[in-house]
């Protein structure tokens, strides 16, 4: 019981930074260009990401339905002989959401298997404004001039691989990537080089809580953070009175240190995504042998 205590009690420490932190700017309707993006884009409040859970079918000896929030979803049973505790069973996982599981899980292993492409440099920032009448950000200034940001657009091949950035492109930028992206063929374009897909992460974490564990969705949203970080350097933003040194991608050097960056965020979210197949997979494996033994 010690064990599952202090899992909590580690957890909340350390995303509660985050929470608090968000929370405090949206009392006041203050707005952060970096780290807002990781609570609006994705769609796990804040209270979410506090609570705590150690995954499916891992039995919490001396548990009960009230011992900590959001227990009431887990089953009691006998841990030992002598003792109770509560489980989360697999068969509680909505039959309707059996068909995103598959998909998902066959996205994560084809990405986990595909070789990497690190040459885009972040440029899906700059073919967001390319040849805009106004920035997306309106909160935070340009660090470049608009005209350069056109020539950087026009001079640098658009490599994104990425639909939900590239979908954002202006009508102008869009014919100046590579390739044309779409919703349908994200599997066959998505690649673990690219900075979205590591941040997406975090939404595969989340998509299936509180069966998958907390430590793994924690781990996921503080590497999405990394990668926001990264991102929003290299773009055409003056982050500088939020503390953001620029990695300025139209040098040789900037392009340079960004595939650095990639790289690191790339070696990082490997692992992440391995733990995120293996929990996607007991999932579906227990649920299978549920079904099996009932039927």
């Amino acid at each position: 019981s010690e064990s599952w205590r202090s899992r909590i009690a580690y957890h909340e420490e350390r995303v509660s930074f985050w929470v608090k932190d968000r929370r405090i700017r949206a009392g006041v309707g203050k707005k952060h260009p970096v780290y807002d993006f990781i609570f609006d884009y994705y769609s796990f409040r804040p209270s979410q990401l506090l609570r705590w859970s150690p995954g499916v079918g891992h039995i919490l000896c001396d548990a009960t339905q009230s011992s900590f929030a959001g227990a009431h979803e887990f089953t009691p049973c006998s841990s030992t002989p002598s003792s109770q505790g509560i489980f989360l069973d697999a068969m509680t996982f909505p039959e309707h959401r059996i068909k995103f599981l598959k998909w998902a899980l066959t996205y994560l292993k084809t990405i986990h298997q595909r070789p990497a492409q690190l040459g885009c440099f972040g440029l899906h920032e700059w073919a967001m404004l390319y040849k805009a009448e106004k920035p997306r950000h309106t909160s935070v200034p340009l660090r470049i001039a608009a005209s350069t940001i056109n020539e950087v657009c026009e001079n640098l091949q658009i490599r994104c691989s990425h639909y939900d950035a590239f979908r954002f492109f202006t009508e102008e930028a869009a014919p100046l990537n590579i390739r044309k992206l779409s919703r349908e063929t994200t599997t066959d374009t998505d690649q673990p080089g690219c900075i979205h897909v590591t941040m997406d992460l975090y939404r595969y974490a989340y998509k299936i809580a509180p069966f998958s564990s907390a430590e793994l969705i924690a781990d996921s949203f503080a590497l999405a953070v990394k990668a926001r970080e990264i991102d929003m350097r290299a773009s055409p933003y003056d982050l500088s009175s939020f503390g953001f040194t620029p990695i300025a991608i139209e040098t040789t050097t900037g392009r340079a240190i960004y595939v650095e960056k990639q790289r690191e965020l790339m070696d990082q979210a490997t692992s992440i995504r391995v733990r995120l197949i293996s929990e996607y997979q007991n999932l579906l494996e227990l649920r299978s042998d549920s079904h099996a033994h009932t039927s």
